[in-house]
């Protein structure tokens, strides 16, 4: 969700530079609904008539699937689905769905794409999509889930961001 926020500010608002992280693509997370009803119909289903998107990743199995590498450690998952919560409802979701979708011509910051090769909800296709929309190229990390920052790997993402931060002067 914070890189669908971030692509709707930088459309109206200057900043000295942007990092989308396994963000939400461009074109929206309509691909992701339609992988997601094929791969888990009742529990996407469920989502969208409850407006909780939760209840598709609820369990440690599902939130695996979607968020974490096969890295991960078995106890990590536990701990971190546990602390799950709702992310957006309603208005929002159907936003970032059909209706609200990025401009990327609007924006003129300078942005670093990254994304994750085990990425459960985004696809590299997509991400990289979304670099070519912003003028500029993906970087995916290899052994990575969605969640990059929870992830065993995350310093080396905490690293790139930092590096190309200070290669920006900032």
């Amino acid at each position: 969700m914070g890189g669908f926020i971030v692509q709707k500010y930088l459309e109206s608002h200057v900043a000295p530079a942007g990092v989308l992280l396994a963000s939400m693509p461009r074109r929206g997370a309509g691909g992701y609904l339609l992988r997601e009803v094929k791969r888990h119909p009742f529990h996407t289903i469920r989502a969208i008539v409850t407006t909780k998107q939760l209840h598709a990743v609820n369990t440690a199995h599902l939130a695996r699937e979607h968020f974490f590498s096969p890295d991960t450690p078995a106890s990590d998952v536990v701990r971190y689905a546990a602390r799950l919560g709702e992310e957006y409802a309603g208005r929002i979701s159907t936003d970032n769905l059909f209706l609200n979708l990025p401009k990327p011509e609007r924006v003129t910051t300078p942005l670093l794409v990254l994304g994750a090769a085990c990425d459960g909800c985004f696809t590299t296709e997509e991400i990289h999509t979304t670099a070519r929309a912003y003028r500029t190229e993906a970087e995916i990390f290899p052994d990575m889930g969605h969640d990059m920052m929870l992830e065993p790997g995350w310093r080396a993402v905490a690293e790139r961001i930092d590096g190309w931060l200070i290669s920006r002067g900032l």
